[in-house]
């Protein structure tokens, strides 16, 4: 999983514009990681019941996956009928494999069922005594997680505080973010993510610079600067202090080129620009982690306090809210029910990895990984996936620890159509080739014009080496399957196209049809957005 965008490129089925496989940016086109490619591990599948399309689907199936980026590969791919179970098709389904952001269906059915979809973050300012207009002593902004947190809640929250006839404080701002533990990402993510959005700092207290809310980074824009030759000019949003800019980039001639490199080194607080932009060119704008979330969040808040009239007079530290403190304002999140949609939609890491730590603190006392994961494992053995064949490294699928299989997966759809909150599960699943993003997500722009189109709701998953489709599709008689397609270890770029290929065979698309399925090299580019999100 790298920064740079993913490109889908438009292919041609019997003369009908549909979606193939991302183009991935070079840099992202490593092989997955030695040991975790078994070769020679692609078998024959088989039906295990008729299909209401044209042709046999095991037959249709066994074609598909035959394509030959998947030689050596390891292939799991299991179809079953969601009412009854019964497999329809089975190749390598008990092979473990790297699930990608496939891992989310496991933390999203945990979250929904062990926090319930009620469950809200909260935030408080708190403070020990207040005389007249002055808060004596420290004021403390305590956090739970809180994901959506923008700058316009903060500004809120500094307006309750104003409201209550506070001018004054006489100590500092406590940034206390103790309802989770200090290890803010896992040992095992890779170094050169993290300065990335899908790959920032989990914290008990942080800020989303937008409204994905891809909390624990800050947008960075670039506009070029007044004449060729003069620097550049560079924004953050949410303003912030805690984020220093190097600004290096000068502006360019116009019609030139833009070279803009943005980069912030591991345990550094400064954001490097440098290259150059064109004059009178676009601005550019992207977004990169933040060092100290708790630290950035009280700034942002600290600044919103001064804007409303209120003066801290001491400086900003991390510590604890003391037993006893008084709460002076306070705000609640979307029910979890709601933050459902931009999660799995968008397939937002660090919502995955704040819900981990959310229901560790919940279920057992401690908002860490290390408590977190295991009881999602527990709620995956109470669906039926056996211990030794599931490891969670984290509850995005960003960690290339993870292994699932794909038969596992596919319980753990089926499960999940008997919860209570199964619709709102089910809503919130990218829906193929629904170009809205909020209904579409990461299925957008796959799979348009055919009959999976508006029917198929999965969520994906992309890594290096690792790419997975995994949902619900209806068949045309009427009959709703479940499915799960997990590839690692294939040739080239992630292969798209043979699962999108998989979905439209299963939503009845005519076998001949799909199987010439092909990419179109001069077709228009379409986002699939970062690969984290894919």
């Amino acid at each position: 999983m790298r920064g740079p965008l993913v490109r889908i490129t438009s292919v041609l089925v019997a003369g009908t514009s549909l979606l193939a496989a991302p183009a991935m940016h070079p840099a992202a086109l490593a092989t997955a990681e030695a040991g975790t490619v078994k070769a020679g591990t692609v078998k024959a599948g088989t039906a295990k019941a008729g299909t209401a399309a044209k042709g046999d689907l095991g037959k249709d199936l066994d074609a598909i996956l035959a394509d030959s980026r998947l030689e050596g590969a390891t292939v799991g791919a299991v179809v079953r009928d969601a009412r009854t179970g019964a497999v329809r098709y089975s190749r390598g389904a008990t092979a473990q494999v790297m699930p990608a952001s496939n891992m989310k269906l496991y933390t999203s059915g945990a979250a929904l069922s062990l926090l319930g979809p009620g469950y809200r973050f909260r935030t408080g300012v708190y403070a020990r005594a207040v005389s007249g207009s002055s808060v004596k002593g420290d004021l403390y902004l305590k956090g739970t997680g809180d994901p959506t947190t923008r700058a316009a809640d903060y500004d809120r929250l500094a307006a309750q505080v104003a409201a209550r006839g506070v001018r004054r404080v006489e100590g500092g701002l406590v940034a206390d973010d103790s309802w989770f533990d200090a290890v803010r990402t896992p040992s095992h993510w890779d170094p050169t993510d993290l300065q990335y959005y899908y790959a920032a700092q989990t914290s008990a207290l942080t800020v989303a610079p937008d409204d994905d809310f891809d909390a624990g980074s800050v947008e960075v824009s670039v506009r070029p600067g007044a004449a060729e030759g003069a620097p550049v000019e560079v924004g953050l949003a949410p303003a912030t202090r805690t984020v220093k800019i190097d600004n290096r980039a000068v502006t360019g001639a116009p019609g030139s080129p833009s070279t803009l490199a943005v980069n912030r080194a591991n345990g550094s607080d400064t954001i490097v620009v440098s290259g150059s932009h064109p004059a009178g060119g676009a601005a550019y704008t992207t977004l990169r982690t933040v060092e100290n979330p708790s630290l950035y969040a009280a700034d942002v808040f600290r600044s919103a306090l001064r804007a409303h009239g209120v003066e801290v007079e001491g400086a900003t530290e991390r510590g604890r809210t003391p037993k006893g403190a008084a709460a002076l304002a306070a705000r609640s999140s979307m029910p979890l029910s709601r933050l459902m949609v931009p999660f799995l939609k968008l397939s937002n890491n660090m919502v995955a990895e704040t819900l981990v730590k959310a229901i560790g603190r919940e279920k057992a006392g401690e908002g860490s990984w290390t408590a977190g994961l295991p009881v999602v494992e527990r709620y995956a053995r109470g669906q039926g996936v056996p211990t030794a064949r599931l490891d969670m490294a984290d509850g995005s699928g960003l960690s290339r620890e993870n292994r699932t299989t794909a038969q596992d997966v596919s319980t753990i759809l089926k499960k999940a159509q008997s919860a209570p909150w199964f619709s709102t599960w089910y809503r919130a699943l990218p829906v193929a080739g629904d170009p809205d993003r909020l209904d579409g997500g990461t299925l957008r722009s796959r799979m348009r014009n055919t009959p999976a189109a508006g029917n198929v709701h999965a969520k994906t998953g992309t890594l290096t080496g690792a790419s997975a489709l995994s949902g619900y599709v209806t068949d045309p008689s009427g009959r709703r399957l479940v499915f799960s397609v997990v590839l690692n270890g294939y040739r080239g770029a992630a292969p798209k196209d043979i699962e999108d290929k998989v979905a439209i065979r299963l939503a009845g698309g005519d076998p001949a049809a799909v199987r010439t399925f092909r990419t179109s090299g001069n077709a228009p580019q379409l986002e699939c957005s970062w690969i984290g999100r894919c």
